[in-house]
């Protein structure tokens, strides 16, 4: 079959430097540096759950090893050599264009998050990062003016997250809702870690957890393949992987997802279940700080749950006996 120029050795990123590991995956070769690495295992477990009859690969027959696409498949999708695939799984390959970078998410029919995800880690990001360093970012100084906003959402939870879901700000209904952020350690109020350390938070969504953290982890991944020098990011995804078998397991797995709108169920212990979105806003003026308010479809059983937990909350013990 005839190769493109695809792989010529003289590929070169468009974008300078190399994207770094947010947590240190394992393969590459012994000198591959940590942005090689990252890409060459997404890349494998891109290859690994793939449906090869869905990207239309003749069966031939022969049993596969392992699920997915072989990686002479996989070459022959993307029309690059057998060769250029394995370097780059190998972390070998330091400079991949965005040629081809965009011929291997054509050939696997990535979507739109997995596709950004593959650019991000191999230094080729499709739009440019943040003016200012993710650490050197405001992103634990809430403006006042957010503040004053979420006091005055009574009833309505809301909070300000950072782009690795630490709470950073919080109104008294999210109190009522969540848990209570003021009772936890600074390094204890982030949404993933609650969502895998947390019994209280995770008994919230009972049956619905799983979807729930499987989105966290995907979320938390992206955000690792954008930013991949952001230190607490890292502790993060150390602790949890360490603490957590799920997590360690889905965070290996490699999926990715860009944060988005989610109606989810809460079945809190007082008010009972109640479905709620999640609705997002961007903090003008504060790069990855998020506004997230609680809301339910108005003149449902949901929003007569979310007004009772405000009453139940508000009247006092006294008013209530």
């Amino acid at each position: 079959m005839r190769r493109t120029d695809l792989d010529s050795p003289h590929d070169a990123p468009d974008a300078p430097g190399q994207a770094r590991a947010a947590a240190r995956p394992r393969g590459g070769g012994a000198d591959a540096a940590p942005g090689d690495r990252a890409l060459g295992d997404f890349l494998r477990a891109l290859r690994g759950r793939a449906d090869p009859a869905r990207l239309g690969v003749f069966d031939d027959g022969r049993p596969r090893r392992v699920p997915g696409l072989r990686r002479e498949e996989l070459a022959e999708l993307a029309h690059v050599s057998v060769d250029y695939v394995v370097r780059i799984e190998q972390g070998r390959k330091r400079r991949v264009s965005r040629a081809v970078l965009t011929a291997l998410a054509d050939a696997l029919d990535l979507d739109g998050d997995e596709r950004l995800y593959l650019f991000a880690v191999a230094g080729a990001a499709t739009s440019p990062p943040d003016a200012a360093h993710p650490q050197d970012t405001p992103d634990d100084r809430v403006p006042d003016s957010v503040r004053r906003l979420l006091d005055g959402l009574t009833g309505l939870p809301a909070l300000v997250l950072n782009r690795r879901m630490d709470v950073l700000a919080w109104n008294t209904a999210a109190t009522w809702l969540l848990v209570d952020f003021g009772a936890l350690p600074k390094e204890g109020r982030n949404l993933v870690r609650l969502a895998f350390l947390d019994p209280g938070y995770q008994a919230l969504f009972r049956d619905g957890w799983e979807p729930m953290a499987r989105e966290s982890v995907a979320a938390l991944r992206m955000e690792a393949g954008r930013r991949p020098e952001d230190a607490a990011l890292q502790v993060l995804v150390g602790e949890l992987s360490v603490r957590d078998t799920r997590f360690r397991a889905w965070w290996a797995a490699q999926s990715v997802s860009a944060p988005k709108l989610r109606r989810k169920t809460y079945h809190h212990p007082l008010a009972g279940p109640m479905t709620l979105d999640a609705q997002v806003y961007a903090v003008e003026g504060s790069p990855g700080l998020s506004l997230v308010g609680y809301t339910a479809p108005a003149d449902s059983p949901s929003e007569d749950a979310l007004r009772f937990l405000a009453q139940w909350n508000t009247e006092g013990p006294e008013r209530r006996a």
